[in-house]
């Protein structure tokens, strides 16, 4: 064979390579490193969809914002992403920072003048460089919400436009004044073995969503609900589907309530261990149509949540409280193991269908083969005018009224 005719060979295996995708690494998902004094931000920023980004073990202090689909992974308790450091650094209001400007945390009880609302001048921690954004674009008005929620990674689509296919998995996000994971308008979020803890709202939660998975994550010592799930928080309406969503082997603990579903349907809640919190599970209805339930609770073991946590004007006094149905419909929650609830609250209790602060009913739930004891006031408690609801083959030792155990 001559020279001529191997090279022409050689060509024609390239051009058939790079047609079958094997010389184009661009076509699959690219990998992208962040290191401390790194921006998080901005490495999401110039990623694209399908892209991994890997944060390296370090202290991040910034909020993060996802609009696209990515995947954000770390290394578990070594990566750590916390509130935004206020700088010391005098900023007239409305002057931009350059990305990357490094700037000196301020002594406690040092004032800073604030920037006018809405400008782009807010200092800038060191690693929290941004890039641009249009004013008045969508994604100027997502980033706003983010930044005014306090909340350590938000993943935000529209209602036209959901983002798809986000992956958040292996870090931590710590002491945020409201949350530490909020997903709005998300299709197939997945969020796994993240550990949100001591945030001042909610430490993983999702509102507007369809088909998320939340698995062996760790929520502890949140001021509300360690995973919360709801069909909108900003107004009043019925449940909406989530078309499977999945809360799976989560260890919940310390927080006011361990996992809250709020007017949703359609989802399960299984494997996970629920301890020490106020309360363990909530689920949440109201009169709205259609209405909260068509969900499956099993296999959970949710034990001595009793933690007092004082009451507010929508909830009296929690503290023992197993699980909770106010206003649900259809719902099964079986073979779970509930002990050593124990409380003076209204809620107290192993297994409680409560009536509604707003009249609705539940109807037609199933609760069996559940091995609740050691919870006080009672294992088994049936409240309100309810219908249809069954206790079967639970093993107990009190009920209200009693016979069900």
């Amino acid at each position: 064979m001559t020279n001529r005719q191997i090279k022409s060979l050689t060509c024609i295996a390239v051009v058939m390579a790079a047609g079958l995708g094997v010389l184009t690494p661009s076509a699959a998902a690219a990998g992208r490193r962040v290191l401390p004094g790194d921006s998080i931000q901005e490495a999401v920023n110039f990623a694209r969809p399908g892209d991994i980004i890997t944060v390296m073990p370090g202290t991040y202090y910034e909020n993060v914002l996802i609009t696209k689909s990515v995947t954000l992974r770390g290394y578990g308790a070594r990566t750590v992403i916390k509130p935004p450091v206020t700088a010391t650094t005098p900023v007239t209001p409305g002057t931009p920072v350059a990305p990357g400007t490094p700037v000196t945390p301020v002594a406690p009880g040092t004032p800073v003048a604030p920037p006018e609302p809405g400008a782009s001048g807010a200092p800038v921690p060191p690693g929290a460089a941004k890039a641009p954004v249009a004013p008045g674009s969508a994604a100027n008005g997502r980033a706003l919400t983010c930044s005014q929620a306090d909340t350590g990674i938000c993943v935000m689509g529209t209602a036209e436009q959901p983002v798809v296919g986000v992956d958040i998995r292996s870090l931590t996000v710590s002491g945020f004044k409201r949350n530490g994971i909020w997903a709005s308008h998300t299709d197939r979020l997945s969020v796994q073995r993240v550990i949100a803890e001591k945030n001042g709202t909610w430490g993983i939660a999702q509102e507007r969503s369809t088909r998320g998975l939340f698995r062996d994550n760790t929520a502890r010592d949140n001021a509300e609900s360690g995973l919360f799930i709801a069909n909108t928080v900003d107004r009043e309406g019925g449940a909406t589907d989530t078309l499977g969503a999945v809360v799976r082997r989560n260890t919940l603990t310390g927080n006011r309530i361990g996992v809250t579903v709020r007017r949703v349907r359609n989802l399960s809640v299984y494997g996970n261990t629920v301890t020490g919190n106020c309360g363990g599970v909530f689920v949440v209805g109201d009169e709205g149509e259609p209405g909260a339930g068509d969900m499956t609770i099993r296999n959970n073991r949710i034990h001595e949540n009793n933690k007092f946590c004082k009451g507010n004007s929508r909830l009296p006094d929690i503290q023992g409280v197993g699980i909770v149905l106010t206003g649900a419909e259809e719902t099964v929650v079986r073979s779970n193991s509930i002990r050593g609830n124990v409380g003076a609250s209204p809620l107290s209790g192993g297994i409680l269908l409560f009536k509604s602060f707003v009249g609705a009913t539940n109807t037609d739930n199933v609760i069996r083969d559940n091995d609740v004891r050691d919870n006080k006031p009672a294992d088994l408690a049936n409240q309100g005018t309810g219908s249809g609801n069954q206790f079967l083959n639970n093993r107990c030792e009190s009920s209200v009224p009693a016979g069900m155990c």
